[in-house]
């Protein structure tokens, strides 16, 4: 009995000393790395409607209304992509790309026989995003080109006089805007955005709305309705018996350019 004491105070005397017991083996978290920088690369198709005006050859502005199946018909080429990074920071930028190229004929009787445009739009935005309870917001600023060439056949039968003008045109648009992001659950996002642009002789004003369903962490479906209205004008009104070399010196386009775009995001 009384090795039986002694043993057990030993065995005390070593648990309060700190004794040389084995310590209990300590689990480390793992480290998760966080990404500097994310990418998102999006090809996407926009249904599209282009209404308003645009004087190509005649001193009157000649009315135009285009549904997506009119473009369908005389499409000869199309490409659209959107592409943004982000930094960690919250500062970023994105690249949007889109170009159609369009031709049709017209009966030889009418005045205008032929036309054909083709038309790149090419936007650059620095954005920094602000983190919301909700969701972010990110502020824009950048540039858009638009690049233009048109193509016009023409037959003057009174002026006994027919052939083709052609007009190529680009321009520089400074803009600003804004693009809210809500976060409505954990798959559902919902977006609107809007901008506005200019240069000395153009106005532009764009804006969207839609929703983005995360399918997993690799790919999102993007649907948004999407209106650019454009207001451009340059040279002067010209007389068409009077275009030397057939060169067109007065171009204006005042369109609204509208429709449904269908997008699938890549994540990086």
């Amino acid at each position: 009995m009384k090795k039986v004491i002694v043993g057990s105070l030993l065995l005390c005397s070593m648990l309060f000393s700190g004794g040389d017991i084995a310590p209990t083996p300590v689990v480390e978290e793992p480290v998760v790395e966080t990404k500097a920088w994310s990418f998102d690369l999006e090809p996407y198709l926009m249904i599209t409607n282009i209404e308003g005006s645009t004087n190509l050859v005649l001193t009157q502005a000649s009315e135009l209304d285009v549904d997506f199946g009119t473009i369908l018909d005389n499409l000869d080429a199309a490409a659209m992509v959107h592409a943004e990074a982000h930094h960690q920071s919250g500062w970023g930028f994105w690249v949007d790309y889109g170009f159609m190229d369009l031709s049709n004929s017209v009966d030889a009787a009418q005045r205008i026989t032929s036309a054909r445009a083709r038309q790149g739009v090419l936007e650059i935005m620095g954005l920094y995003r602000q983190t919301l309870e909700s969701g972010y917001v990110e502020y824009l600023a950048g540039i858009r080109w638009w690049d233009n060439d048109i193509d016009v056949g023409y037959n003057l039968p009174n002026l006994a006089r027919s052939g083709t003008v052609s007009k190529e045109v680009d321009w520089v648009d400074a803009v600003v805007g804004l693009r809210y992001t809500h976060i409505l659950n954990e798959n559902w996002k919902f977006r609107i955005h809007g901008d506005l642009g200019g240069s000395s002789n153009n106005f532009t004003v764009s804006t969207s709305a839609g929703v983005i369903y995360t399918i997993n962490d690799l790919i999102d479906i993007n649907v948004r309705y999407k209106a650019t209205w454009v207001d451009y004008e340059e040279g002067t009104v010209f007389d068409i018996r009077n275009i030397p070399n057939n060169d067109l010196d007065y171009f204006a386009y005042d369109t609204v350019t509208h429709g449904l775009i269908l997008g699938m995001n890549f994540k990086f």
